[in-house]
């Protein structure tokens, strides 16, 4: 082995300076310029404010909107949150992807850099003596060899794609944080429907023991022969109507709770017991600012992905152009070749190879400009994307501001009409009794304040996800520095270990 380093030395002393003068010329002609757009983030317009004003506690210029959800003082509701972020399944699904963006991004980064093969093989063979006219005896051949290549970056294509990888996976974390966004509402909205469900379960079984009562009634009354069986029939019709309405309020809290479960990546038995501690709709109790229309350029989770994807598309027309201009390589071999094993070492058995390369495209009947054109296109149509993303934003904080607002006015009048309901029935049910008011009118009260107390319930839950559309609308839930992806990562690469070991026993 003394031998073979040897005549490594002595071929690195021959060729150093042709290696050095070919290295040094390459990177100076790579200074010349680079291939592509040069990437600035384009300047979208968006409103000075906001076409309506809610609580004066929602206006300012820097938006409170992180852990939003803890602004409706509901701790089941934080621990659903909280299962959400560490169990999610499509969050996990989500972090692989970030992970896969930064291997990509490492990929493109090695390309910089040469790349080395070894190689070792031994050969029997025999050549046919019908080809060769002579009887040769069979000949063995042992080599080994070493290859190394490197493509000098000329023209930029190299530095194009992996300014490509880089915001690509900048683009993944943005999908990532916009996910999160929208599961943290969605999480949010299916528990309030859960428990407003349950309010309208609890409204309907006390009137139907108020429509029980009003049958008693009626049966005496038509035991003393005061009244008809008719009234007493349409007080049970009424009361099998209400009864109805259960078992449709019981599957649809069923379907909500099994959804739950599955945000905060369990079975159903796994919320049962949280959700079995509190019954009331829950609302915000103290407010944060929302902040101005341009704050959410940088809020939106959304919005910074469109923007990401656009930067990454921009680069690939350099990826593309790159492919007009030639390649230039530097590539050596350094091999060992004998017939006999001994001699494999021996300094008369060296081959090499050693020089400069280039590759150029030079005739592909317009196939590589069309590329060209198809990135600028595909890049037209991120920037279209990206500006319709900061419509979309500015047009969901509009629509949930109004949605608050509205709400609010219709659940003032809502609360008027129910006491108003609930005097009214009490008036027509003495009336009945005293013989004052037909049994019709009963049952008309009776159905208005059911109906109003139902209405009541909606009502409130829908102010509730109105605030959780607009604290989603301008990106709340996480931030750039609040991202958790490296835990996920972790899990899945442990379960990954896990289930190899346990395929290695098996």
């Amino acid at each position: 082995m003394g031998r073979l380093f040897k005549i490594l030395q002595m071929l690195h002393l021959r060729k150093s300076i042709l290696a050095l003068k070919l290295i040094a010329g390459s990177f100076l002609f790579s200074q010349c310029g680079i291939v592509g757009i040069n990437y600035n983030k384009p300047k979208v317009y968006v409103p000075d404010g906001w076409t309506r004003s809610l609580a004066q506690d929602l206006n300012g210029s820097n938006p409170s909107i992180e852990h939003w959800w803890k602004k409706f003082n509901d701790k089941n509701l934080n621990v659903l949150v909280s299962r959400v972020k560490h169990h999610n399944k499509d969050l996990k699904i989500a972090a692989q992807s970030i992970s896969i963006a930064r291997l990509q991004r490492g990929v493109a980064s090695s390309q910089f850099k040469p790349g080395v093969d070894a190689s070792a093989g031994a050969t029997r063979s025999q050549s046919s003596e019908f080809a060769t006219g002579a009887n040769i005896n069979p000949s063995n051949l042992y080599n080994s060899a070493v290859d190394a290549s490197w493509e000098a970056d000329v023209f930029g294509g190299l530095k194009r794609n992996l300014e490509f990888a880089q915001r690509n996976q900048e683009a993944a974390t943005e999908s990532y944080r916009d996910l999160l966004v929208s599961l943290y509402a969605e999480t949010v909205v299916n528990y309030i429907d859960y428990r407003t469900l349950q309010q309208r379960i609890s409204v309907a079984n006390d009137q139907i023991v108020s429509q029980q009562e009003t049958i008693r009634i009626a049966k005496d009354l038509l035991d003393a022969g005061l009244t008809s069986k008719i009234d007493m029939l349409q007080a049970q019709t009424d009361l099998n109507t209400t009864k109805a309405q259960l078992p449709q309020f019981k599957a649809q809290l069923i379907q909500v709770r099994n959804r739950l479960a599955v945000l905060t990546g369990g079975y159903p038995d796994s919320v049962v017991k949280l959700l079995s501690r509190s019954t009331h709709i829950p609302s915000p109790t103290r407010l944060g600012s929302i902040g101005l229309p341009a704050g959410l350029l940088r809020a939106r989770p959304d919005v910074r992905k469109a923007e990401r994807e656009l930067a990454a598309q921009t680069a690939k027309i350099g990826v593309a152009e790159a492919e007009l201009y030639p390649k230039f390589r530097l590539f050596g071999q350094f091999s060992l070749q004998s017939k006999k094993l001994p001699k494999l070492v021996d300094s008369r058995s060296v081959a090499y190879a050693f020089g400069p390369s280039f590759e150029w495209k030079i005739f592909s009947a317009g196939r590589l400009r069309k590329n060209i054109k198809i990135e600028e296109a595909r890049t037209e149509q991120n920037l279209l994307s990206y500006e319709k993303t900061v419509l979309a934003a500015v047009e969901e904080v509009e629509n949930s501001m109004a949605g608050i607002e509205y709400e609010r006015d219709r659940l003032r009048e809502l609360e008027k009409a129910l006491s108003s309901s609930e005097e009214a029935t009490t008036l027509v049910k003495d009336n009945y009794k005293e013989g004052l008011a037909d049994f019709q009118r009963v049952l008309d009260a009776e159905r208005s304040k059911f109906s109003l107390k139902d209405q009541l319930s909606v009502s409130r839950g829908e102010i509730a996800k109105n605030y959780v559309k607009l604290y989603k609308s301008l990106g709340g839930g996480t931030t750039v520095s609040d991202i958790w992806i490296d835990a996920p990562r972790a899990q899945a690469k442990g379960k990954l270990k896990d289930r190899n070991r346990n395929n290695a026993k098996n």
